[in-house]
């Protein structure tokens, strides 16, 4: 008895995008342990015309695999984790001092939700395990609906400390309005601060429109999110040559109200070509020590 090509695909596929089952890791073992079952076929066997015309299918319904090592980053790094923190500590510093320096009463942020202050990597993982591609975003609505989000490293501090400090804290995000009950049970069960309805501006006008509205009755001193377009709306429908450019007008923004959380997992550069070196590639040899 053989491995067919397709049983291999799949149990390749499934140990690729695997992550360990850790603190905040999603437990995959059992998938990757079926995966290696059904790789284990008769050549004669009844599954083999399906699993030969499910390999022929793979380079396209699997193409979502080139963003695995950016999803694997994202939720099982320590580095993530760590920047994540560094980025609310120094979001905090300065939103400290942005209340000191305000004129008025009325003072408000702005924060964007997936990938800022909440973590959705496990609907991700699940949708790149089953070859579906998350940036289609047709499997979001059940995830709004019944998924389990986690809490950004240092968001929870960050709103708390906004709160004590008397902003008024304004959750704008492109889940759908008709899942707002679900998104206010998610934050409320999470602990997030300020959780009311007239705080959480969802999909429905732009979002230039939305912080307009919340411009239009406090006075905006901090805006947080994962993706440009969380801040401007000149983003919005950019191409990259013309974010970067946007990116060098706004440069004393970032870091002083402007603050962006990493998100290498899907946004507006997913499908940039990359530089590569023109030189013929040359292997060194290194001992056990990794010395060359």
């Amino acid at each position: 008895m053989k491995k067919t090509l397709a049983g291999l695909g799949a149990f390749a596929l499934l140990a690729t995008t695997a992550c360990a089952e850790g603190e905040d890791g999603a437990d995959v073992d059992e998938d990757v342990n079926d995966a290696a079952e059904a790789a284990d076929t008769d050549d004669d066997g009844a599954t083999s015309d399906d699993a030969a015309a499910e390999d022929a299918e793979t380079d396209e319904d699997c193409a979502v695999l080139e963003h695995a090592m950016g999803l694997r980053w994202q939720q099982q790094s320590a580095e993530a984790k760590a920047l994540q923190a560094q980025t609310y500590r120094l979001a905090e510093q300065r939103l400290e001092e942005l209340v000191d320096e305000a004129d008025g009463e009325d003072l408000a942020l702005i924060t964007d939700l997936d990938e800022t202050a909440v973590d959705n990597s496990e609907l991700l993982a699940r949708d790149m395990a089953q070859c579906h591609d998350y940036t289609d975003w047709e499997t979001w609505d059940h995830w709004e609906r019944e998924g389990t989000a986690r809490v950004i490293p240092g968001a929870l501090e960050f709103f708390e400390r906004a709160d004590e400090l008397g902003v008024t804290i304004v959750y704008l995000s492109d889940r759908t309005e008709e899942n707002l009950d679900d998104t206010l049970a998610m934050l409320e069960e999470l602990e997030f601060p300020q959780v009311e309805e007239d705080q959480v501006l969802l999909l429905g006008p732009p979002k230039q429109e939305r912080r307009e509205s919340v411009e239009a009755e406090y006075e905006l001193i901090m805006q947080l999110g994962d993706t440009l377009h969380d801040f401007h709306e000149g983003y919005a429908g950019a191409d990259l040559e013309e974010q970067h450019d946007l990116i060098e007008e706004h440069a004393d923004r970032w870091g002083d109200d402007w603050f962006v959380l990493p998100n290498p997992t899907y946004g507006s550069w997913q499908e940039a070509e990359l530089d590569e070196w023109d030189a013929e590639m040359e292997f060194g040899t290194y001992d056990e020590e990794g010395n060359h």
